[in-house]
């Protein structure tokens, strides 16, 4: 087989991430194709742990297995192809995002991966679109960086009279770091406090003894409500771990199994941020008893999302999906422009921050029209089926 493989990829640079918990992720690599001596890595990320699960040796021919065949490839400009590889043999699944770019004066192909134990298929496919829609927008921003980086060391060349370019796209690898930690970091946390596929009624605020003491009627009406017409996209935010994540596993009985696995509790000893993509996180407020919100995480969020403060129990709703929509592309836009624009990396703007308090929101959309039947309807309807289960159980 080592004839059929191509060399290892010379002294290939490896970044390790200190990583609270356990983490599911193997490695994430960035490799290319040679037109000389084939798929090549540049760089590797791996979390940092005392047991050595693959070696670099390894990590690099499952990297390079992700371009094999790519020579051929003929896709539009601009085309990003998803390829999932389950290599049973290796005990690896791999989900590489394949794409074109200019690096070292040539257009080639480039292979943006992660690497996981095939134990966890099951874990990651419920995060499988979270994942690749990140991978994509790292993938269009390293485009615009390693075509910029092209231009400077072009321009270097012109005034300099040298002919020297081995330094070119080293410096997309710290952009690239920036970006694909806090993938690793979202897998960590989903692997630890991920909502489960099953929920127990008495772990929610629809249990008989708590309906009216520790969460008002009319709070909960209008969470649930807003839960619903954000396409089931929470984020819950507290003081108390307990109290939030009682209402994240509420409305997680709202989610298919599937979407409760893309869900997530909040942890009394750690302070998750918020993450996009996810349908419903429960979140601690700081010392302060406050809490902000990414501008730039939550525009990424494929759907509108609503924000409940069990707190004070408010509930504040983004704008209509068409309408989040419309405004998430109109901010990537800007955001690609203005790194386009950026001279330096002390040219990008920080992300803007949303004070839950003042502008998350300017309209509140809870118990709109666009609902077929009232909340008080469904409210009725489920608990009577909650009662109707709890009767049968006493029965057995």
């Amino acid at each position: 087989m080592s004839n059929l493989c191509p060399p290892p990829s010379p002294a290939v640079a490896k970044t390790e991430i200190a990583l609270s918990g356990e983490s599911p992720l193997l490695a994430a690599t960035f490799a290319y194709w040679d037109n000389i001596l084939g798929p090549r890595v540049r760089h590797i990320w791996a979390p940092k742990t005392e047991q050595v699960l693959l070696s670099d040796g390894e990590i690099t021919f499952l990297a390079n297995h992700t371009l094999n065949g790519e020579i051929l490839r003929n896709a539009e400009s601009g085309a990003i192809d998803v390829k999932f590889f389950v290599l049973s043999e290796k005990g690896v699944i791999i989900v590489s995002l394949i794409f074109d770019g200019n690096w070292n004066g040539d257009r080639s192909t480039y292979g943006l991966s992660i690497i996981l134990p095939q134990a966890e298929l099951s874990f990651y496919l419920p995060l499988h679109r979270v994942c690749v829609d990140r991978l994509t927008h790292i993938i269009r921003k390293g485009r615009i960086w390693m075509h910029k980086e092209r231009q400077e060391n072009v321009q270097k060349i012109v005034l300099e009279g040298t002919e020297r370019m081995e330094d070119q796209g080293q410096s997309i690898i710290p952009m690239l770091t920036g970006e694909v930690i806090p993938v690793m970091e979202l897998l960590s946390s989903m692997k630890s406090h991920s909502v489960p596929e099953e929920i127990d009624i008495a772990d929610t605020v629809l249990n008989d003894d708590d309906i009216g003491d520790s969460c008002h009627e009319g709070f909960l009406l209008n969470a649930i409500s807003s839960h619903l017409q954000t396409c089931g996209c929470s984020v819950v935010v507290g003081s108390s771990a307990e109290k939030v994540n009682k209402i994240v596993r509420t409305l997680c009985l709202f989610l298919t199994p599937a979407e409760r696995k893309c869900s997530r509790l909040c942890e009394a000893e750690s302070s998750f941020k918020y993450e996009s993509g996810l349908f419903v996180q429960g979140l601690l407020k700081d010392s302060t008893g406050s809490f902000v919100l990414p501008f730039r995480q939550v525009m990424y969020a494929p759907y509108p999302t609503t924000h409940i403060d069990v707190d004070v129990n408010t509930v504040k709703q983004m704008p209509p999906c068409h309408e989040h929509i419309y405004n998430q592309r109109r901010y990537m836009r800007s955001e690609l422009t203005a790194f386009w624009r950026a001279t330096s990396e002390e040219d990008m703007a920080q992300d803007t921050i949303i004070y839950t308090d003042e502008s998350f929101t300017p309209d509140l959309y809870v118990m709109s029209c666009l609902l077929i039947l009232s909340l008080s309807s469904i409210m009725k309807l489920y608990l009577l089926r909650v009662k109707t289960r709890k009767s049968a159980f006493k029965k057995k």
